[in-house]
């Protein structure tokens, strides 16, 4: 069968890969850890889950907006006042089915064929996919352990050209879980006003940052330049609903008017039922958020401890949950590369990991710590069996 030229050049996303092979080891009878899927282990919070039943029960599953029900378009601005101090209104949001398609409208109402787009690396799997759909072209900024994996001023100004229309940040990143502090943010944000170019602000992970480091967004600066900034956010990881598709984004009102006409081409609204769900999240409580970060912190803790006993350089990040450690002094012969190093780690000791290529830096792996204690200790023992030969 004849597909287009386009769908021929686009990647399947590594993570959803890796996850699928691991389902099929497990349809073999092989017992796997996955360590490379990015969700929570924690449940949905039974307030939200409430919330979707009695609109159920209500009958509210007949079409909605485009962009979100109204009321819940004015929580997600009440979100950024409250934890920002930015002051905006619902018209300035629009609800979308995760943070995935978020993005991948604001690219296509941003960009135009042969534009360049900045992309710090290591990146999240899906952003050079989707400038792919817009015809634009991914220009990657190169990072380093030693500096946390975070983009320099120097770094970002070393590879703008008259073509650069926008620069994706992921702050806390994945696959490293480091963080921008908020001045590192407003200095960028700064710069990328003087040359005209439009930030894209993916802040899905903003509530999982971990003390002494304190949650940063670009949301202030957004209220004094709404024309130059968008913020993208999300209940997948704050309220562990992976599965529920609910994304969002503050955009200057013309932006998410734009965004609107991409969706209502494609998806239309998101669904009805997840819209009261991710009401109810919004304006309830936050405990498990908190719940979640003390787990991750101790985990990260944990894994940390591990992999750098291996001898492996690893930054030590500060939110979402995820450790990207340099292993390449442990590839060898047979498995010379991230993903052949993956490969072995899952067929010779049953562990999902997924490999830093799909990430943009070959010489990492990625370790997701969303699992319990005692799973990430036999985990982590079992790689380390796999790099050490023991």
């Amino acid at each position: 069968m004849r597909t287009s030229e386009r769908l021929a050049q686009i990647k399947p996303s590594a993570t959803l890969a890796v996850n699928a092979k691991a389902q099929e080891l497990r349809a073999q009878g092989r017992e796997i850890i996955s360590l490379a899927v990015g969700q929570p282990d924690f449940g949905t919070p039974q307030h939200v889950c409430d919330a979707a039943k009695a609109a159920m029960d209500d009958g509210f599953t007949r079409y909605t907006p485009v962009p979100g029900i109204p009321e819940l378009r004015d929580a997600v601005a009440n979100y950024y006042t409250k934890f920002y101090g930015a002051k905006t209104c619902g018209d300035n949001t629009i609800i979308s089915n995760g943070g995935k398609q978020v993005l991948y409208n604001l690219l296509m109402a941003l960009v135009n064929p042969g534009e360049e787009i900045l992309i710090p690396a290591p990146y999240w799997v899906s952003y050079p996919a989707m400038v792919q759909f817009t015809e634009g072209v991914s220009v990657f900024v190169p990072t380093t352990a030693e500096e946390d994996y975070l983009v320099t001023l120097e770094g970002l100004e070393a590879v703008r050209t008259d073509k650069t229309r926008v620069l994706i940040l992921n702050s806390p990143s994945n696959p490293t879980g480091c963080c921008y502090t908020q001045a590192q943010l407003e200095a960028i944000a700064q710069w990328a006003r003087e040359h005209d170019i439009f930030i894209i602000s993916d802040e899905v992970y903003d509530r999982l940052v971990y003390a002494p480091a304190e949650p940063a967004s670009l949301a202030k600066v957004w209220e004094a330049h709404p024309e130059t900034i968008a913020i993208v956010g999300a209940l997948s990881k704050s309220f562990c609903m992976t599965g529920w598709r609910v994304g969002y984004a503050l955009a200057h009102e013309e932006l998410v008017k734009a965004m609107s006409k991409i969706q209502g081409q494609s998806t239309s609204n998101i669904n009805s039922i997840t819209q009261k769900a991710a009401l109810a999240a919004l304006n309830g409580s936050w405990d498990i958020v908190d719940e979640m970060k003390k787990s991750f912190v101790r985990r990260r803790d944990l894994a940390y401890e591990i992999i750098t006993g291996w001898g492996a350089e690893c930054p030590k990040p500060d939110g979402a949950f995820y450790l990207f450690p340099v292993l390449d002094k442990f590839y060898t012969e047979d498995a010379p590369d991230s993903a052949a190093m993956c490969t072995k780690i899952l067929e010779e000791v049953g562990v999902a990991l997924v490999p830093g290529s799909a990430f943009g830096d070959d010489k990492c792996i990625r370790f997701s710590y969303a699992v319990d204690d005692e799973t990430l200790k036999d985990a982590l023992s079992k790689v380390g069996s796999v790099l050490l030969g023991k």
